[in-house]
């Protein structure tokens, strides 16, 4: 196979690239030698250009499952304007000419890249061209849409098993810009990747100066936050947790004379597209957005992004800082943090999916074999996203298949099926829960943020960065002087099973249980009762 010089001379040849970005050769190679490989790069670090080369590399068919036609328009144009020499199409219900195209390469199994969006899973015939196809690889782009965990959650993507074990069950290459260790492992069990390599790294932006202001009190807060808007420079994203707040947010600033707009899920299509091409263009500086505002847009000159309230975990967060300074100038991350608004996200960890959905599902299941979401949520008389969230349950107990329609597994009855998923269900709020609660660490930390936030993703880095509130101050976090196991290590909790050491900060240290998800313990405690052992 191809070693990292002749990788770099194929992305020099084929893509016209001068050099490579760290992690791209290591994930090229790893699926060149015929691993499935996840991808966890920061954006801007070029993941795209991870599949086409191993694709080039590979020859052959190559399949790409993105979430948006315009990301897959972007990446089609990429390769057409490079000499790249090969066949690219799009499979999606807006163009015609590409639906025939892809469909006749993947009928004849004819060298190139077809991108197709998850949606086009739920379709028999494209099912049938796919398992037909035997393409030599299958990248999936924003992997993290297939977890629960990341943003955006796309159910359809829980077909992707499925479609490729028909496939034949080609190498597998994930690609996701933001995934802590639980997306990560969701990624690899929905995707049911075989201990696959994985490569993690760039997540550090320096460009971006973190800061966290905290308060006790809405009222001072709320001031606060709407004088610091006004005063801001440039363009800027400020995130809030409810439509309403981002309407009214959005009113003050007109009157204060700052051109914004509201951006929600409440808002129809084209009132979301006339917001996010304001943007872009320019007509509006500010934009006041729930989550719903983010995935596909490249505004490379954003000079802040705040938040109005802390979101319901660091993944969330870090995806949403992102977006800022793009163009690698100077941008301002803020956090307008008050301890009590954690409440609503603490409410929201603690609920999830009951006996009773489960049950309804996995009996609509049994009945009618639905053949979608909306088939599925008809017959078990549950609203869409309830019946969503339990078939996730019931695929990660691995007690359901999810091809072209639902079916129970072989082994599975009602019963069994609804045991199984509830038991997964219970792990998932204690994840839940702790993903909350290390929201509040990172905001109340009292050291580098930066090296907070880089240990959070696995990257190693000695702070301080000198770009962060806290450095900037002066503040420092108390080292810790016992440190029984390295960061990085498995341990095993005779209560909350196996986990890994994530940090240490003075006298407590991090671990991230496998079921129960994060804990910060006592490291003296841990050390005098024996607590944790090795767990090779």
């Amino acid at each position: 196979m191809l070693g990292s010089a002749q990788i770099a001379a194929l992305a020099r040849d084929r893509l016209g690239f001068e050099t490579l970005r760290p992690g791209q050769a290591e994930a090229v190679g790893a699926v060149l030698e015929g691993e499935d490989t996840l991808a966890v790069l920061a954006t801007g670090t070029g993941k795209t250009a991870i599949y086409q080369l191993a694709g080039l590399a590979l020859g052959g068919l190559t399949v790409v499952v993105s979430p948006l036609v315009a990301l897959q328009r972007d990446q089609l144009r990429v390769l057409s304007e490079h000499p790249a020499g090969v066949e690219v199409a799009e499979l999606n219900a807006s163009d015609h000419s590409g639906q025939r195209k892809a469909r006749d390469m993947l009928a004849n199994g004819r060298p190139g890249f077809v991108l197709l969006s998850p949606e086009q899973l739920t379709h028999a015939d494209v099912l049938e061209l796919l398992a037909a196809s035997r393409p030599r690889l299958v990248a999936v782009d924003e992997a993290h849409l297939v977890s629960e965990w990341g943003q955006d959650f796309r159910p359809d993507y829980l077909r992707l098993a499925a479609a490729m074990r028909a496939m034949g069950r080609p190498p597998v290459l994930a690609l996701t810009a933001t995934a802590a260790p639980p997306v990560r492992k969701e990624i690899i069990h929905r995707l049911e990747m075989r201990t696959p390599a994985v490569v993690v790294g760039g997540f550090d932006r320096p460009n971006l100066n973190l800061s966290v202001f905290t308060f006790a009190d809405e009222e001072t807060k709320a001031r606060r936050l709407l004088s610091h808007l006004r005063s801001s420079r440039g363009p800027g994203i400020v995130y809030v947790a409810t439509h309403r707040h981002a309407e009214d947010l959005a009113a003050q600033l007109g009157i204060a004379g700052v051109s914004a707009q509201a951006y929600h899920a409440g808002l129809s299509a084209r009132q979301r597209r006339e917001a996010q091409d304001g943007f872009l263009a320019d007509r509006y500086r500010v934009v006041v957005a729930t989550i719903a505002f983010g995935m596909g847009i490249d505004k490379p000159d954003i000079r802040w992004v705040s938040h109005a309230e802390a979101p319901g975990s660091i993944d969330a967060y870090y995806q949403e800082i992102g977006r800022a300074g793009r163009d690698g100038e100077p941008a301002d991350i803020e956090l307008f943090y008050r301890h009590a608004d954690l409440g609503l996200n603490r409410f929201f960890a603690s609920g999830g999916v009951s006996d009773e959905d489960l049950l309804a599902v996995t009996a609509a299941i049994d009945e009618h074999h639905p053949a979608d979401i909306a088939e599925l949520a008809a017959a078990a008389h549950l609203s869409p996203s309830r019946a969503e969230r339990a078939l996730g349950r019931l695929t990660d107990a691995r007690v359901v298949t999810a091809g072209h329609r639902f079916d129970l597994t072989a082994r599975a009855d009602v019963e069994s099926a609804v045991a199984a998923a509830s038991a997964v269900e219970h792990d998932r709020r204690e994840v839940a829960r702790s993903r909350v609660e290390m929201m509040a660490a990172y905001a109340e930390y009292g050291g580098c943020r930066r090296e907070w936030l880089l240990s959070y993703f696995g990257e190693q880095y000695d702070g301080p960065c000198g770009n962060c509130d806290n450095d900037l101050t002066g503040r420092k976090a108390a080292r810790a002087a016992d440190q029984p196991f390295p960061v990085g290590s498995r341990v095993k909790h005779p209560t909350f099973g196996p986990g890994l050491v994530e940090r240490y900060d003075g006298t407590t240290m991090t671990v991230l249980f496998d079921r129960v998800g994060y804990k910060q313990l006592r490291t003296a405690l841990i050390t005098y009762h024996h607590l944790l052992d090795p767990d090779p």
